[in-house]
């Protein structure tokens, strides 16, 4: 399970989750990402994280707020069992910020896991093409900032058949048995 971070996760905003504090995860994401864990499912994260390379907030406290994503997720009875992050900004043309699949491919490749047997679950049509646009299957969850709607139409042109759910919780218990 390859998971978006901001706004799947933990909510989003605009102006970037710049400190560990404003790190606040969305109700019943960190119970579904233990119930994955439990349920014998990697569970990782590709996320563009370009606050850092925007220079917003330092490496330190980017380590600060993943070491608190990881403490609450293991509160919960769940494990991360990988991460990967483009710091990169959006005019450095790099191969791993998402809509590109650079993320996702290094989670498979260091997972040795075949595309057609990952889940890609994001908030965003950035998300959805990066998955796409590799073979892995994509699902949309409601639960980021940005106007649903909208994004639903966005999604819904790159492909019609792509599931949708309130949430990382709603989407986790379709997918579970």
């Amino acid at each position: 399970m390859i998971l978006d971070r901001d706004g799947v996760i933990n909510h989003d905003s605009p102006d970037y989750i710049l400190s560990a504090a404003a790190w606040i995860p969305i109700p019943g994401s960190l119970e579904a990402m233990a119930q994955l864990h439990q349920q014998g499912v990697p569970v990782t994260v590709a996320s563009n994280q370009s606050a850092v390379g925007r220079g917003y907030i330092s490496g330190d406290q980017f380590a600060a707020i993943r070491a608190r994503m990881e403490q609450m997720v293991a509160q919960h009875g769940g494990k991360l069992t990988m991460q990967a992050y483009c710091f990169h900004r959006p005019d450095q043309g790099c191969g791993c910020r998402k809509p590109k699949p650079g993320l996702l491919q290094q989670i498979l490749t260091e997972l040795n896991c075949a595309p057609q047997h990952a889940i890609m679950i994001g908030d965003s049509p950035r998300d959805m093409e990066a998955a796409l646009a590799i073979g892995v299957r994509p699902i949309l969850v409601a639960s980021g900032y940005h106007d649903f709607h909208q994004v639903k139409q966005q999604v819904h042109a790159l492909d019609p058949t792509i599931p949708h759910y309130a949430d990382l919780a709603a989407a986790t218990n379709a997918l579970l048995p």
